[in-house]
């Protein structure tokens, strides 16, 4: 039977540059008609909002349990990367965020991967090469290639790299860019490629670099690297070449909101409210040629009613003309799902972590290097340390804030790897994830080898999870769906997050997110120091140390 209904408000015209009293008439999921009245009541109709680059998997979520929580914000669309998913699961990995994704209605716009595994120094548990890539790409149902990670292989024009990206350019889809720090002569190359996005911009200077080239800007704010306020200035410089995104964003922060708050945030430093409006919710539908419409006569009404132009509280979001949240309360449902994974790891004894001044790196002077982890990014740098020893072994330093760090391959039998980390605080007890980017092993950080095995071994007994331990208590958030996402309610896992989150902060850690902060110490893509399940890693000379 097909719907029709109206809905009065202030209308917002983005492109148009007004705002006026209005009644929109939806017809069949699409909006027939917008006629402008003398009054209407004081709520703001505009388009939905579209994160423009996010990893569902990050979420902890799997995709209908994500649009379950998103949609309360005002988004009705995701620019989502599977790459996590397709690092153990391989394209199986994709095809099953593709289907989940189709059981609700939200808009789901996958890519295809196009850098599994991210690199050769660690043990991925899948691999897509150029051909799978093609045939992604061929599907109806993938909108782009996904970041290219690889700005190495893009420079020096790897065989691989180069026909991914010669095959979303015959597929007519645009190619994602990640190339943290790259500026000058190297960026322009890197863009030259036909590289048209990037989101690892942490300074202005970089970000309004890579413009001179032609390349938009997504500026992220996530539960780990948070770019915007370093960014924000962009919007009202570069309208037509900026997006908001959110990249990584775990469930208690998307309780909280999502891009909405962006925009909130960008209004109060004195932003242009179009020029926001314009990055939160057009400039990903004209870049990606995505189907949702620009609120627009004929378009898909993919709508929002939000109460103001200044906080952006959501008091409405329609998709294809469908109410699916109001004033708080979603009205997508819990859907159901079968887990799959990839996951071969056997539990471990203190022995396995053990480790002497023999089997590390050191300087002339005996120091050894250590990660320094920054709060809110995901660069690290190599510091150099006196190291702690006891009983001629290398153990963590709690006065110094030097921590023991284990990465431990989840896909066969390996040795584990170790390596010392700054910053996080801790007093006591461990956490342990198996939500380690980009191959997603098993990492941890603990104060003793006892709390760092219970962690470990925690969440090797359900197969992927979070854990905390602190003296005699435990933790663990069971993550089934490969290591990554639970399939339960989303309010349900947010509150788990919360309250295993909570804990790892009472080991001592100061950092606005111990566990996203922990699964991006083994992206080894991301300069300055990292750790895989192969070892220690130069970021800037790209091996192994």
């Amino acid at each position: 039977m097909e719907t029709t209904f109206t809905l009065s408000g202030q209308y917002v015209d983005i492109m148009g540059r007004q705002i006026f009293p209005a009644t929109l008439t939806i017809r069949a999921g699409k909006i027939e008609n917008i006629v402008a009245c003398e009054s209407a009541p004081l709520q703001y109709i505009l388009p939905g909002f579209i994160d423009s680059h996010v990893h569902v998997e990050s979420s902890m979520l799997i995709p209908s349990a994500f649009a379950r929580l998103a949609v309360v914000h005002g988004t009705i669309g995701t620019i989502s990367d599977p790459h996590e998913i397709a690092n153990v699961c391989g394209v199986e990995g994709v095809h099953y965020m593709i289907k989940n994704g189709k059981k609700v209605p939200f808009h789901f716009f996958f890519g295809a991967p196009s850098c599994v595994p991210a690199t050769v120094f660690e043990t991925a548990g899948a691999a897509i090469n150029s051909d799978q890539v093609a045939e992604l790409l061929a599907s109806k149902d993938i909108y782009y290639l996904s970041e290219m990670m690889n700005f190495p292989g893009v420079l020096h024009k790897d065989e691989e790299v180069m026909k991914k990206i010669a095959a979303a350019h015959k597929a007519g889809k645009p190619v994602d860019g990640h190339a943290p720090g790259l500026m000058g002569d190297a960026a322009k190359q890197y863009i030259q490629a036909g590289i048209s996005t990037d989101h690892e911009c942490f300074t202005i200077q970089e970000a309004v670099d890579k413009l001179s080239h032609g390349m938009k800007i997504l500026i992220r704010e996530g539960s780990a690297a948070k770019n915007f306020d370093a960014l924000y200035e962009l919007l009202d410089d570069h309208p037509h070449m900026m997006m908001l995104c959110s990249d990584d964003k775990h469930p208690d922060s998307l309780l909280d909101g999502h891009i909405n708050t962006l925009c909130a945030r960008a209004v109060a430093k004195g932003i242009d409210v179009f020029n926001v409006l314009r990055a939160a919710c057009i400039n990903p539908v004209i870049h990606y040629k995505l189907p949702t419409g620009q609120g627009l006569i004929g378009d898909a009404a993919n709508i929002i009613v939000v109460e103001d132009l200044i906080s952006f509280n959501v008091k409405q979001t329609y998709i294809n003309g469908a109410l699916v949240a109001e004033n708080g309360s979603s009205l997508i449902p819990v859907i159901k799902e079968e887990a799959i994974n990839l996951f071969d790891a056997a539990f471990i004894t203190e022995s396995d972590i053990q480790i002497d001044t023999t089997q590390y790196p050191k300087n002339a002077q005996g120091a050894i290097p250590v990660i320094e982890a920054i709060d809110g990014q995901l660069i690290t740098n190599c510091l150099w340390e006196q190291p702690k020893l006891l009983n001629h072994l290398l153990v963590s330093n709690t006065e110094n804030d030097v921590l023991k760090m284990v990465v431990y391959n989840r896909y066969f039998e390996a040795t584990p790897k170790i390596a010392f980390i700054k910053n996080f605080g801790f007093k006591q007890g461990a956490i342990a994830s198996t939500v380690a980017h980009d191959s997603h092993n098993i990492i941890a950080v603990g104060v003793d080898d006892a709390s760092l095995v219970k962690a470990i071994n925690l969440v090797i007994a359900q197969k992927g999870g979070i854990s905390c331990v602190k003296e005699a208590e435990q933790k663990v958030l069971a993550l089934p769906v490969a290591g990554l996402m639970s399939a339960e309610d989303p309010y349900i896992v947010a509150q788990a997050y919360t309250e295993i989150d909570l804990m790892a902060k009472s080991l001592g850690s100061k950092l606005g997110a111990p566990f996203m902060t922990l699964s991006f110490m083994a992206l080894l893509v991301i300069p300055h120091l990292k750790l895989s399940d192969k070892g220690l890693f130069d970021g800037d000379q790209f091996k192994l140390f």
